[in-house]
């Protein structure tokens, strides 16, 4: 590690010099060779790019289906909460008219 810093900072400490017309030359081939492979990539990369493009557009949509899906869930188990209530009310309603007409029945025969 220390070589690689020490090297980089020897490269950073010798004098500039002027570019040659072999460094242009240089350049350009490097610029081009840059390009070639750049151009490869994109050409390998594209269609897998493409496709998690696809992915992440169809996820997405699946996401505000399952959102829109939890909600009317929700909304059903909520109606069902109320259905529920009602109906334990009358349970209620009608054990509590059994008791009394039972009693009036009772009274009725005891009286």
């Amino acid at each position: 590690m220390r070589d690689f810093v020490r090297g980089d900072v020897a490269n950073l400490r010798r004098p500039a010099r002027l570019p040659t017309s072999t460094d242009t030359v240089l350049e350009l081939s490097t610029v081009a060779a840059v390009s070639n492979i750049n151009s490869s990539i994109e050409h390998l990369a594209g269609p897998s790019l493409t496709e998690i493009a696809n992915l992440i557009s169809e996820l997405g949509s699946m996401r505000e289906m399952l959102h829109a899906e939890g909600q009317r869930v929700q909304r059903e188990i909520t109606g069902y909460g109320h259905l529920s209530q009602a109906a334990m009310k009358s349970t209620r309603m009608i054990a509590d008219n059994l008791s009394e007409w039972k009693r009036a029945a009772d009274d009725l025969r005891n009286g």
